[in-house]
């Protein structure tokens, strides 16, 4: 297995780049984050992040809350659906949700997120008990008693969860939120090696890392200022961790993937897409975009991802300007298939 996985990206990681992403090599992606109170309330944009297409690698959900009740029925709603695995973010830097206490404002508390985590796990176990026993309910009332079914019943799904740093420099302490999270039932921790107060500027601390590795049983997921296959590699090699999480390196670039697999299993490294492979990827991008989404959000959503692809390309300071003004899925097919000529 791979130890390469797609970052979950707010308005970036939807199911058709998750599912580009799965098929150049991650071994695991995530959802955009999902409100525990949006999916409790029936929001229906909430719904659309649900969406898992066929075909996907494995995905999972990441839900974000500071209520631990709400956390525990957003968990065990979440169990029947295609998603592998739960995880809880507590990095989310931005104002909008560290106000409301969620995201990253949850590193200031890891008494708080030992209550967050043993309520998702406790969730997760409910929400197998529901399968189960709905499962059972229908056999029988089919007339095939137990027959088909598995005897072992539904398995609650992982719980894990994405933190960063810590707060601020005066308080790194993702040792100790990793081991309340740990204590709590986690499956995995994936740490970032920023502070909120970073967000994403200066550089990402690898020795937080490593020291949270050292402190714990479960696997731990590095992340933070990887770029590069070579970045991927050496996270792993500097700190131990388990696996890798690859965001803003992907952006444009899920050849990463390819290429990081390649690099970690010791064979020869894929050459750099060509132009001609951007181009068709770029297409196939659009088109499955447009099948989920609809042609007018479709091209909306797609022109940032086209500039993300054409980074360092010749005439992708053009390309993006003009792509920025068209709403018509026709031309932008057009557009692409004359880049180079």
């Amino acid at each position: 297995m791979s130890p390469f996985s797609a970052a979950p990206m707010a308005g970036i990681t939807d199911a058709p780049t998750r599912l580009l992403a799965g098929e150049m090599g991650a071994s695991l992606t995530y959802s955009e984050m999902i409100s525990g109170k949006g999916l409790l309330y029936d929001n229906r944009k909430t719904e659309e992040l649900l969406r898992i297409l066929p075909g996907e690698k494995p995905v999972a959900y990441q839900i974000f809350g500071s209520d631990p009740e709400v956390i525990r029925k957003t968990v065990s709603m979440l169990a029947g659906r295609a998603n592998v695995m739960i995880d809880i973010n507590m990095g989310c830097p931005v104002p909008k949700v560290v106000k409301n206490g969620e995201g990253s404002a949850l590193m200031k508390d890891p008494q708080l997120i030992y209550e967050i985590v043993k309520a998702a796990v406790e969730g997760a176990e409910q929400g197998a008990q529901n399968i189960s026993a709905n499962g059972m309910q229908t056999a029988a009332a089919e007339g095939a008693g137990t027959a088909g079914t598995d005897s072992r019943g539904a398995q609650p799904k992982p719980i894990t969860v994405k933190m960063r740093a810590g707060w601020d420099e005066e308080h790194i302490n993702a040792v100790e939120a990793a081991e309340a999270a740990e204590a709590a039932g986690a499956a995995a921790a994936a740490v970032h090696g920023r502070t909120r107060d970073q967000y994403y500027t200066g550089r990402s601390d690898r020795s937080v890392i490593a020291d949270v590795k050292k402190a714990l049983t479960i696997p731990v997921i590095g992340s933070g200022d990887v770029f590069t296959a070579g970045d991927a590699v050496a996270m792993m090699e500097e700190t131990g961790c388990d696996m890798v999480m690859i965001a803003r390196g992907a952006l444009g670039d899920p050849w990463i993937f390819r290429e990081a697999n390649a690099m970690w299993r010791g064979e020869p490294v894929p050459d750099p897409p060509s132009l001609e492979e951007k181009k068709a990827m770029m297409e196939r991008h659009l088109r499955l975009m447009t099948e989920e989404k609809g042609e007018r959000a479709a091209v909306r959503e797609m022109r940032k991802h086209f500039g993300w692809y054409m980074k360092g390309e010749p005439g992708a300071t053009a390309f993006r300007r003009k792509v920025n003004t068209i709403t018509d899925a026709g031309q932008l097919y057009e557009i692409i298939k004359n880049l180079g000529q």
